[in-house]
This record gives C-alpha cells, sequence and structure tokens, in this order.
C-alpha cells in the first residue's frame, strides 16, 4: 500500500499560520452575497456581549443602592425589571446569532462546494490527469467542513473579544486599583501562550501531516479494492494501514493534549485572580473606599474574564486547520483551464459534415516527450478508418484531441472542416459521441443512464439506440426495465452489459461523428457479435474511427492507419496493406490476433520495413 501524502510540505507551512490575509479575502468572495446577514450575525453578538456586561453592574446597584438600610424598596423592583429584560435581550441576541450564523454558514459552503464542483467539472483533463481523487474529495469535504466551522467560530471570536475589552473596561471603570490587581496575571498568561503555541504549532502540523498518509492509503486501498483482493492483500493492507491510522492517533492525542494544556492553566489563573479580589477586595471594602457591591461585580466579571480567553485559545487550532482549507480550496478554485473556447468561436451545426483531419500533429502530455510526432491523415465523412498499433503508439492520445480534451502543441486537428480550437466545445461535444474501453455508468436508471448525454431524447429514441446495439433484450429482461436502478458504476450489469448500454448512450446522441476507443475490448465473442451487427447498420451515413487492438476487428474498415512511437508508418484498406508487405502485412502473416503480441525486439524501422 503507497501511503500518498501530495504537497504535504507546502500544505505543513500553510497549517502553521494562523491567519492568512488572503486566504480571507478569496474567502470573502463567497461570504461578500451574505453581507446583511453578517452585520445582523455580528450586531447580535455585540447585543449579547453587552448584555452580558450589564448583568454584574445590575447586581453592583442592587447590592449597594436597594439592600442597604434604608434604601426605596421600589429600587430592587425596578433592578429586577432589568434583570429581566437583560436576560431577555441575552436569550433573544445569542438566539438570532446562531441561527444567523448556521444558516449563513451553510449558504457560503454549499456557494463553496458548488463552485467547486462546476469548476472540476470543466477543468482541463491534464490536471486530473495528475490529480488523485482522493485528494479532490478530501478538499470538497473535509476541507469545506473546516471552513465551516472557521465560519460559524469567527462571529463568536468577535463577541468574545468585545466581551475581553468589554470587561477590562467596567472593571477599570469600577476600580482602577483592583483592575490592575488582576490583571497582573496577565503577563504570566501571555507568557505560557507564547511558549505553548510553539509546540502547538508543531503538534498540529504533525498530526495533520498523519491524517494525511492514512486518508491517502484509505483513499488508495479502496479505489483499488479489486486488485487487493485479486492480489490477497488484505490482511497485509490491514496491518499497514493499522500503523498509519496508530500514527494518526498518537500525534492527534499530543495535539489535542496541548490543545487541552490551556484550560487549566487559565482556570488556575482565574482561581488566583479571585482570589487577589477576594483578598485584596476585602480589605478594600473594609476601609471604606468600595462598596460591597463593587466587589462581587468584579467577582462576576473575574469569572467571565477568562472565559474568552480559553475560547480564543481553543479556536486557535480552528483558525489554522481553516486557513490550511482555505488555500487548498482556492487552489483548486484557482486551476486554470487550459482549453477553453476562443472569444469568436463558431458553433458545429448541421452543415459541417463529420470529417476529421489531421495535419502535421504533435502532441504530449509531457512537451519534452511528445506522444505523437507530425501526425497526418483524414477521415472522409461517412469514412469508417480504425486507428492501430501497440499500446502507447498514440492511438487514444489522438482520439482525444479529436474532442478537445487536450490541445496540440504542432499542426492541427480539423473536425468538420473546422480547427477545433475556432468551435465551441460544447458543439464539438454533439458533433462526437464517444465510446471508451471502460463503460463508465452513473447511478440512477438505465433509462437516464442510456439518455445521460442526450436529455432530450425521447424514450423511443432510447428504446431504438438500446435496439439497435442488441441491449434491449437484457433490459427488457431486468426486473423493472428501463427504469431498473443501476448500482454504483452499474455493478449489477455484467461488464458486456454495461458496455452495450454505452454504445446505447453514444448512438441516441445521433452525432456525426462516432469514436470507438477499445469499444469491444472486453467483450465475449458473441456479444461482440452483436455489437458488430448493430454498428454496420449504425455506422452508416456517420464517420466512424474505430482503435482496436485485435486485427479481426479492423479489417472490414474503409481504411487502416497504423501508428508506431507516435508515428504514422502506413494507411490504406486492409488489401492495399497486405500487398505492401508491411508490418500490418507481417502480422497477419506471423497470425498475431493483436499489435500487443509485437515481439520486443522487433524495432520502429524494423516494422516499418518488415516483410
Amino acid at each position: 500500500m503507497r501511503a500518498v501524502v501530495g504537497s504535504t510540505r507546502i500544505e505543513e507551512e500553510i497549517f502553521g499560520r494562523a491567519f492568512d490575509g488572503n486566504v480571507i479575502r478569496r474567502i470573502w468572495r463567497f461570504v461578500a452575497p451574505y453581507r446583511p446577514q453578517v452585520v445582523i450575525a455580528v450586531l447580535a453578538a455585540l447585543t449579547f456581549t453587552l448584555s452580558q456586561l450589564s448583568i454584574p453592574l445590575l447586581i453592583q446597584y442592587a447590592i449597594d443602592n436597594g439592600m442597604t438600610p434604608g434604601a426605596d424598596a421600589g429600587t430592587l423592583w425596578r433592578i429586577m425589571a432589568l434583570f429581566v429584560v437583560a436576560i431577555l435581550v441575552n436569550f433573544s441576541a445569542s438566539l438570532v446569532q446562531e441561527k444567523v450564523t448556521a444558516r449563513t454558514a451553510e449558504n457560503v459552503l454549499f456557494d463553496i462546494r458548488w463552485r467547486m464542483f462546476e469548476h472540476l467539472q470543466r477543468v482541463s483533463l491534464s490536471f486530473m490527469d495528475k490529480t488523485e481523487v482522493g485528494r479532490l474529495m478530501s478538499r470538497l469535504q473535509g476541507d469545506v467542513n473546516s471552513m465551516q466551522e472557521f465560519f460559524e467560530t469567527s462571529v463568536q471570536s468577535v463577541g468574545d473579544i468585545a466581551l475581553l475589552v468589554g470587561i477590562v473596561v467596567a472593571m477599570l471603570w469600577l476600580d482602577w486599583q483592583l483592575a490592575a490587581m488582576v490583571l497582573l496575571v496577565l503577563p504570566v498568561l501571555f507568557g505560557v501562550r507564547v511558549l505553548w503555541l510553539a509546540r502547538a504549532r508543531a503538534a498540529f502540523m504533525a498530526a495533520h501531516e498523519a491524517n494525511s498518509v492514512a486518508n491517502g492509503a484509505l483513499a488508495e486501498a479502496i479505489h483499488g479494492v479489486r486488485a487487493v483482493q485479486a492480489l490477497d492483500r488484505a490482511g497485509l493492507n490491514a496491518d499497514l494501514y493499522g500503523k498509519l491510522v496508530g500514527n494518526a492517533y498518537q500525534a492527534q492525542l499530543r495535539a489535542s493534549r496541548l490543545a487541552q494544556i490551556m484550560i487549566p492553566i487559565v482556570d488556575s489563573l482565574t482561581g488566583i485572580a479571585m482570589a487577589v479580589v477576594v483578598i485584596a477586595g476585602g480589605l478594600i471594602v473594609a476601609s471604606g473606599r468600595v462598596e460591597v457591591g463593587v466587589m462581587v461585580a468584579f467577582l462576576f466579571y473575574i469569572q467571565r474574564f477568562f472565559d474568552p480567553i480559553r475560547s480564543l485559545t481553543m479556536q486557535y487550532s480552528v483558525m489554522q486547520r481553516a486557513m490550511a482549507s482555505g488555500h487548498r480550496l482556492t487552489e483548486v478554485l484557482d486551476v486554470s483551464v487550459d482549453v477553453t473556447d476562443a472569444p469568436d468561436a463558431v458553433a458545429l451545426g448541421a452543415a459541417d459534415d463529420g470529417s476529421v483531419e489531421f495535419r502535421n500533429v504533435t502532441f504530449g502530455y509531457d512537451p519534452q516527450n511528445p506522444v505523437l510526432k507530425n501526425v497526418s491523415f483524414k477521415v472522409k465523412s461517412g469514412e469508417r478508418v480504425a486507428l492501430v498499433g501497440p499500446t502507447g503508439s498514440g492511438k487514444s492520445s489522438s482520439i482525444s484531441l479529436i474532442h478537445r480534451f487536450y490541445d496540440v502543441m504542432d499542426g492541427a486537428v480539423l473536425v468538420g472542416g473546422r480547427n477545433v480550437r475556432t468551435v465551441t466545445q460544447d458543439s464539438l461535444g454533439r458533433h462526437i459521441a464517444m465510446v471508451l474501453q471502460e463503460p463508465y455508468l452513473f447511478t440512477g436508471t438505465i433509462l437516464e443512464n442510456i439518455r445521460y448525454s442526450s436529455h432530450w431524447a425521447s424514450d423511443a429514441d432510447v428504446t431504438e439506440a438500446a435496439r439497435a446495439v442488441g441491449a434491449h433484450d437484457f433490459i427488457e429482461a431486468m426486473p423493472q426495465g428501463y427504469q431498473t436502478v443501476l448500482d454504483e458504476r452499474g455493478g449489477n450489469l455484467s461488464l458486456g452489459q454495461r458496455q452495450l448500454l454505452s454504445f446505447a448512450r453514444a448512438l441516441v446522441v445521433d452525432a456525426k461523428i462516432l469514436v470507438l476507443d477499445e469499444a469491444t475490448a472486453n467483450i465475449d465473442s458473441y456479444t461482440e457479435m452483436q455489437i458488430q451487427k448493430g454498428l454496420q447498420t449504425l455506422l452508416e451515413g456517420r464517420t466512424g474511427i474505430v482503435i482496436a487492438h485485435r486485427l479481426a476487428t479492423i479489417r472490414n474498415a474503409d481504411r487502416i492507419v497504423v501508428l508506431q512511437h507516435g508515428v504514422k508508418i502506413e494507411e490504406g484498406d486492409h488489401e492495399a496493406l497486405m500487398a505492401d508487405k508491411g508490418l500490418y502485412s507481417r502480422l497477419f502473416e506471423l497470425n498475431y490476433a493483436s499489435f500487443d503480441d509485437l515481439p520486443a525486439d522487433l524495432t520502429l524501422k524494423d516494422r516499418a520495413t518488415a516483410t
């Protein structure tokens, strides 16, 4: 099992920050539409704070003015009424803050998730080729959840800071000398916090790294569960994953201990401060300089003074996670879409034919290692052409360029006589239907899967396409026919049945160009025979580009283009290639069933000139 860390060093550095202005600015764009709700939540938090601050003052006034000998009896009733009002305001403000904050956070996170999903549906395949699905899922789920926690605590942080400042101001107003004695514990608290931050940051980063390793290993094992079971690796993988989870557990435990250690420290300092007020305040009260109510108010304020400090301490780790998560989220949103429509792009229409042409095309996923090298060939509208060659010869890359999943490095690809760079991608998608070697079905009904790329198609169109590829009979035999719900990726169908549905999906689009990329490679001979019968009719009037390894499936093509190491080495129909006595002919004469059976010691030159 390979543990996937992926850019951990960069993430560690970001995770060490408690505040990142760039992340805040980027995320604020999602918060900006909800500014009125944010203002309401902040005002509610400040109102809640003011009501909290008023209660000790009311108690102080009641003791000093309503409980002294000869005091007016109505004073206590008025204070009681004010006390009830303060409690009601406290409750109402807290309720408004919680509800508005929670709803706003959910709305913001919905917008982020939707924006990321929309962006990931359109990012260039070059990004998806080198990005692990597990990491993207982690960002869509775990990182967004971290941001939710941050949003919900941000408003609370405003209230905590306001409460802290308000308590200090109130204590100084009541008696600055007694307040100074209480505030003497703050330097001790700040000193402890500085020492704590360095250790906490290291512990949080270690825990984050350990979790990344464990989550990467988990995602890899789940995605490759078939291979795991086939290779009998389940037990060994469980042991290895147990060690990774154990490391993550220990790292999280250390981080949790450091996160929690500040709580008893703050509680101890709270007790010390209260002791100072009781002793020093008692002496001051005995001297007659201040009244008893002032000391009682001080005790209430001290009890609340360290609550916001404790809360802000706990929110430090929340902010760290949020800054790291926010950075990773914006990384995804900033992924450039390399393949975009030109400003003056036109849409392919009914007047455009189904021709395809490669003009001196050079292309590579890595510019230093081209997959296709100066390849040229033309497929006429309505013609059926086969692209053949060993694995790695550039066949699948060629059809990716036809659909413009990637842009060529040099040369041009034309569809319908137009350079694919000059037409809209949506119209190109409607002009070309593709069937890949690995059929991908989605959770939903059979009808919905066949109509996945052609939502406008009627039920009759779907049924006709299914009949044409020989899928109708087995669909009708399903429990609910076309309304049968498929398991994840069509798990309740055989591979051949899944491929037949992907054929029907491509055909119902009624595109002018039909591309088959090893579409019959994983299908049994009987099912392939059914498909071949259907294709003879369905390819009529359409351009067909077929990629196949097995020579038996391509000999009836109008033309065959032979690729090797990204170079076109032969072109012609079956009879012409056999007469040329080249590589294609050599394979037939030696009874090779597939281009993958080529001897390893046969060089490119030998293959091109073999007789």
